[in-house]
Formats: C-alpha cells, structure tokens, sequence
C-alpha cells in the first residue's frame, strides 16, 4: 500500500481540470408578467436534458449558475443526476474566476449568459477568444482544460 499512495497522488497530480461553460437553453418568449426572468421553454429543456447526457461522465464536482431561472433550469438536471449542489455565482463578480481555480483540481460546470459566457471563457484562457454569443446561439459547449500550466481549449456543440 505504501508503495501504491505516491503513485497515486502523482496521478492525481497530473489530471487534468475541466471546466465546461454553457449559455442556458432556449427561453421563453418574455411576458409582460415575467419580466426579465424567463423559464426555459420546452427546447431549452430538452437541451437541459442534453447537457446532462453529454456531461454526466465528466467527473463533475460543482456546478455554478446564475441566479435566474433559465440558467438554474439549465443546470439542475445534471445536478440531480449527479447528486451534486448549483452554487449561485453574480456575473458582474470580477474573482468569480479566482475563486472556482482556487477550489483546487475539480471539475466544474458553470452556466451563463450569452453576453457573459465570453468573459467566462477569456478569464480563463487568459486572452480574448470570443466575443458575445448571439441570441440565437444556445449550443455551444467551451470546454477548458487545465494541466499545470498549460491549457487546452475546444469548441463543442450539445442537442439538437
């Protein structure tokens, strides 16, 4: 057993971490008694359900959200299905970046807004990507992947 453990943490050391950022779904079409915090439509749920077919086997340890109810209703799937909390984050909150790579080596989910998932994204590359998502654009998966220094990032798509 001796013999196995600093096999074991440098393994641990040397894995990766992931963060995967989302625009929520699809909404609803805004009604005068909403206001600006619209639900998911059926689209959007069904690309809910999407997301967590497509991450459920990403080890993911926590799950950020926003705190309105279509990025919630985005996330909450994969939270259920993972057993796992949505920690609600402000997007104006200029460490919210810091503060995620400071919990250490842990995979994580964060979901946003289409003018905000680009600064998500470039606060994390460390240099400007991309620019605001188009209000049609609800299928991209960023995916950014940490090991030591360096980092990789790749461009998905998610549903339908």
């Amino acid at each position: 057993m001796l013999k196995i453990l600093p096999v074991l943490l440098l393994l641990t050391a040397c894995s990766p971490t992931t963060y995967y950022i989302v625009r929520h779904g699809e909404k609803e079409a805004p009604g005068s008694a909403m206001g600006g915090d619209v639900a998911l439509s059926a689209a959007g749920e069904q690309r809910a359900l999407a997301l967590r077919e497509r991450l459920k086997t990403g080890r993911i340890q926590y799950i950020y959200s926003t705190d309105t109810r279509r990025t919630k209703g985005t996330a909450r799937p994969l939270a259920e299905a993972l057993g796992a909390g949505i920690e609600t984050y402000n997007p104006r909150d200029t460490g919210f970046v810091r503060y995620v790579l400071g919990r250490g080596k842990a995979n994580a989910l964060i979901v946003g807004h289409s003018n905000t998932v680009d600064d998500l994204v470039n606060s994390f590359l460390g240099r400007t990507e991309l620019q605001d998502l188009p209000d049609s654009a609800y299928s991209n998966l960023f995916i950014i992947t940490r090991k030591g220094k360096k980092i990789s990032y790749a461009r998905e798509r998610y549903g339908n």
